[in-house]
């Protein structure tokens, strides 16, 4: 760190009682105080060069011994009064990056320029400050955070600016050209000479060799040189966006325990406290977030999911929030199911997670994804034309958008798997509504889910944490779940699942038979109206054609099983009577023995309900 030393006489200042004086033979004439200090000196050396007190002692009577001159808002204080007084009488003073920002303030209070005296302290600082403090790394830092003591000063002078202006430009330069001095850019730099390959100091640059340095900024004057640093143009947005994860590691504290901030507090003078310290870290958080680069992958997903959470917590500007849940959208892929488990500080409906800000997360993604456009049309001359080449530019542009189209769709897969992964967390919540769960079961298209084994358990997760739902309800929640997509191991389960509506258990009995009968490419017979059934799955219009007069379907009643009937049995009171058990194991006991030939659906047929089987042969 750079220092400069001004001056040649030994130091004779010495303090009894808050008085301080010098040591001399002639008896001191002037008497100054300093924020509850005073200081016994003499005329001649101060007013030489201080042209303020110049005017303070022509304007005030003259008292018989001293004059007194009061310095109430002397800038800097009593340390740095004392070295200016000490440099008007020639004692040796050491000037460095910690405290030439307080001289230079009371210098310029005390107006120490060359139209006083030439090589006054005012030229003296300035040559030192342009010329050792700016071109050192740590020094221009060091200096930088010490503006705070004299901000108004600091700016007026400046310094502020110019610190930051070099900061900046060391920044954008290779860190072999800067002048290093901390410990964790000298490692940097050292590493950078041992290996000594072009190859080795461009890892380190990449790096970011500057940000742990720059978080010991405070939010205001990170702000700015963060700003400057992205005006340049020359520093990668992602090395920006690590830097800003640096500095919230740095400075926002675990921002949970503030969940509880209310329960806590005692009384209201420490809940105002409280309030206060959220506030500076709500402050400190807008901040990061205003900083963030425009540029996709510039902060990873899960420091974006960090700063949600924070966001959240601390009750930040909807603005924030909603940026910060844009962003999140936008690299959803890289999400896990943790950085969706974002608390919720609502004491009125009492959910744990913020079900709703997740939601926003969810739509802002589907956003994103485009259908593929459709080829240009074109004349029927065209295609005896010659293709020109603005023809060729614009298959070229054809081509990218259905290769974006295409990461689009298996984005989407991937996304599928973590909103499963998302509901069968949210699901063991007493306090969450039927409603948000749908919600966000169904805020990804049905071609995402190539299985519902994961939606099939959040769904048994849901039923078994919320036993107080009616038939309606459970029927509800089941009519986002496909039966076809599910897993052998998923049916097994399915079918012994007594939280589960009865339609349900029966379609996926069907389906698994109708998958058997497939199983090692042999087809086997099905039972006329099973067949039907199945075949018709996908086209409700051939569903509602195969109905007769006499079945009556409820209309919120959209399972595929509604309708059924076989003119050999008794199945066409099927769909009205599934809510009584017995009644339902006898209709399936009289589907498996039309079936024409044994298989291995008729097999798990008795397996699963094979008590109810043979009630139906003791009937």
């Amino acid at each position: 760190m750079k220092f400069m030393k001004l001056g040649s006489r030994p130091d004779t200042f010495y303090t009894t009682d808050a008085v301080s004086s010098v040591s001399s033979e002639v008896s001191s004439d002037l008497i100054i105080q300093v924020k509850g200090s005073r200081y016994l000196l003499h005329k001649f050396p101060l007013l030489s060069k201080c042209l303020c007190l110049q005017r303070l002692c022509s304007g005030s009577p003259e008292s018989s011994q001293n004059q007194i001159v009061q310095l109430p808002d002397f800038p800097g204080g009593v340390e740095a009064f004392e070295l200016c007084a000490k440099f008007c009488y020639g004692i040796i003073i050491t000037l460095s990056a910690y405290n030439i920002v307080l001289v230079r303030c009371a210098a310029e209070y005390l107006q120490m320029t060359e139209d006083v005296e030439k090589g006054n302290l005012i030229y003296k600082i300035e040559v030192f400050f342009n010329s050792c403090i700016l071109h050192g790394w740590r020094d221009s830092i060091v200096t930088l955070q010490s503006t705070k003591s004299s901000p108004l000063w600091s700016e007026d002078l400046g310094i502020t600016s110019r610190c930051i202006e070099a900061i900046a430009s060391k920044v954008s330069s290779h860190p072999s050209k800067v002048s290093l001095s901390h410990s964790y850019s000298r490692r940097c730099r050292d590493d950078v000479s041992w290996n000594g390959s072009e190859s080795q100091r461009d890892k380190n640059t990449s790096k970011g060799w500057w940000a742990e340095d720059l978080a010991e900024l405070r939010i205001d004057l990170y702000w700015r040189t963060v700003i400057a640093l992205k005006s340049g143009g020359k520093v990668p947005s992602n090395l920006i966006g690590e830097a800003l994860r640096i500095y919230a590691s740095r400075w926002l504290p675990n921002i949970s325990k503030y969940l509880h901030i209310e329960k806590q507090a005692e009384s209201d003078h420490e809940l105002g406290s409280k309030g206060e310290v959220t506030s500076k870290h709500r402050l400190l958080l807008e901040s990061i977030v205003s900083l963030l680069p425009p540029e996709k992958g510039s902060a990873s997903c899960s420091f974006l999911s960090k700063l949600l959470k924070a966001a959240n917590i601390l009750k930040a500007s909807s603005s924030s929030k909603m940026e910060l849940a844009r962003r999140v959208a936008v690299q959803l892929e890289e999400a896990t199911v943790g950085d969706l488990l974002i608390p919720s500080l609502s004491n009125t409906n009492g959910i744990i997670y913020d079900v709703d800000l997740v939601m926003t997360i969810f739509e802002q993604f589907m956003l994103q994804g485009q259908s593929p456009p459709t080829s240009p049309p074109r004349c029927k001359g065209d295609f005896e034309r010659r293709r020109s080449r603005s023809a060729e530019n614009v298959e070229l542009e054809f081509q990218e958008s259905r290769r974006s189209s295409s990461a689009s769709h298996s984005s989407k897969l991937k996304i599928a798997k973590l909103v499963d992964g998302f509901l069968q967390e949210i699901a063991r919540d007493k306090n969450l509504p039927l409603s948000k769960f749908i919600a966000i079961a169904e805020a990804v298209p049905e071609f995402a889910r190539l299985d519902h084994d994961d939606l099939y358990k959040a769904i048994d997760i849901y039923l078994k944490g919320h036993p107080e739902l009616n038939k309606s309800e459970r029927k509800r929640l089941c009519r986002i779940l496909d039966c076809k997509k599910l897993s052998m191991e998923a049916c097994m389960h399915a079918a012994q699942n007594e939280m589960l509506p009865l339609r349900v258990v029966v379609q996926v009995l069907f389906f698994e038979q109708a998958r058997a009968a497939m199983a090692g490419g042999q087809l086997i017979e099905l039972p006329s109206n099973i067949s039907e059934l199945f075949s018709a799955h996908n086209n409700p219009s051939k569903i509602k054609a195969s109905f007769r007069s006499n079945v009556s379907v409820a209309p919120e009643d959209k399972w595929s099983m509604a309708g059924l009937k076989s003119p050999k049995s008794d199945l066409s009171s099927l769909n009205m009577r599934l809510a009584e058990d017995d009644d339902l194991h006898k209709k399936i006991s009289k589907v498996m023995e039309k079936s024409s030939k044994p298989n291995r659906s008729k097999s798990m047929f008795s397996k699963l309900w094979s008590i109810n089987r043979n009630e139906s042969e003791k009937n």
